[in-house]
């Protein structure tokens, strides 16, 4: 998918590259496969604003994808490959034989007219791109996407655009997955994969160009806390530029949380557990 940039014939085209992608489809989406999705501004039931710089807009539906893929042995075409708001990913509409049609994450290279299929079994050549089975049954150094966490509960993993995850071997009851940020991360056998990476690769690539496309997509201003007073922000006031280090404040949160060097992962027990190796290289602690 090129990445497309237009002549400066106004201030901000020159400074905006955007993914154009002539082969998605121009239809309305399937209609029974969206639903309503009301803006909230970032505010709770009460009122108060708890997701700060949200609101405006583009109007959107929201399209419901197939996570599961629980349509076993049951071979499908794709319809049409589809632009979604919600996602950085592209959708597939893909159509089964029983005529019944779902939405799913479009992996790189998958072409409108393609079948794919949902299996517990497989030969040497099914593995290709689109095809969903267990971990168990996958070869070893295979790229995949959309994996699941827990068996039968839909995909979590490798869900944005160009993201994909490395299936390093699957021993001891356990699959070995290699994550985008080099960490290691067990998960059961039966959980479900899908062959290949996620399309849109460019996504990530793209500039804007002006404050506006950003309010298109729902996006406010950001304003940061050492402009402010120091009613509003910690890091608010001072005479002049004051930013941490040297015995300076340091930049924390609205609420004091500190914003750099601070580990803000949630500490499980039950996710730490199945960590083989950090993102940083390190193993967990606890380990051997």
């Amino acid at each position: 998918m090129p990445l497309k940039a237009s002549r400066p014939l106004t201030p901000t085209q020159r400074f905006t590259t955007l993914n154009r992608q002539p082969s998605l489809s121009k239809k309305r989406p399937e209609r029974l496969l969206t639903e309503a999705k009301p803006k909230t501004g970032g505010r709770n039931v009460y009122g108060r604003i708890t997701s700060r710089r949200r609101g405006g807009g583009h109007k959107q539906l929201y399209r419901i994808i197939d996570y599961k893929r629980d349509i076993l042995d049951m071979p499908a075409r794709v319809q049409a490959i589809e632009y979604d708001p919600n996602r950085s990913a592209n959708i597939a509409l893909v159509a089964y034989a029983s005529g019944e049609k779902r939405y799913i994450i479009a992996p790189n290279d998958l072409a409108v007219g393609a079948s794919i299929i949902t299996s517990n079994k497989a030969n040497r050549n099914d593995f290709i791109v689109g095809n969903n089975y267990p971990l168990e049954i996958i070869p070893p150094s295979t790229r995949v996407h959309a994996v699941e966490l827990v068996p039968g509960r839909g995909a979590q993993l490798a869900r944005a655009a160009g993201a994909s995850v490395e299936l390093v071997a699957v021993e001891n009851g356990l699959a070995q997955l290699k994550m985008p940020s080099g960490e290691i991360r067990l998960v059961h056998p039966k959980c479900r994969a899908t062959i290949g990476e996620v399309g849109n690769v460019d996504h990530g690539n793209q500039k804007l160009g002006k404050a506006g496309r950003n309010r298109w997509l729902g996006k406010r201003p950001r304003v940061r806390g050492m402009v402010m007073n120091p009613v509003d922000h910690p890091n608010g006031g001072g005479n002049g530029k004051s930013k941490g280090g040297g015995g300076r404040q340091q930049l924390v949160s609205p609420w004091g949380q500190l914003a750099k060097g601070f580990p803000t992962r949630r500490r499980s027990k039950t996710s730490n557990s199945m960590i083989i190796v950090h993102h940083n290289g390190r193993k967990p602690r606890g380990r051997k």
